[in-house]
């Protein structure tokens, strides 16, 4: 499976309560037993505006489709190819 990175633009996002973080992570949880074990989400980041989701899924369609099932955007979905860190300079 490949992994990519999802870029969610939710304005406020980063006001959202615990309670309202833990509904739209049920809502994903849910769609994804719904949809199998093909795709699986690994964690998001939350920022100002936006939430950067990162997942294992054989192809963007499905991403897409995991998506319009939970009824939150999908803005950019791109294949990461490569992680770097501070330990690749060695």
């Amino acid at each position: 499976m490949a992994t990519y990175l999802i870029e969610r633009e939710i304005p406020g996002a980063g006001n959202l309560t615990n309670d309202q973080l833990k509904s739209i992570s049920q809502t994903s949880c849910g769609v994804l037993n719904n949809m199998g074990p093909e795709i699986k989400w690994l964690q998001s980041y939350v920022t100002n505006d936006k939430i950067y989701c990162v997942y294992k899924a054989p192809n963007p369609e499905m991403i897409l489709e995991h998506a319009r099932m939970g009824g939150f955007p999908a803005n950019l979905v791109s294949e990461v190819f490569t992680i770097i860190d501070p330990t690749t300079a060695e």
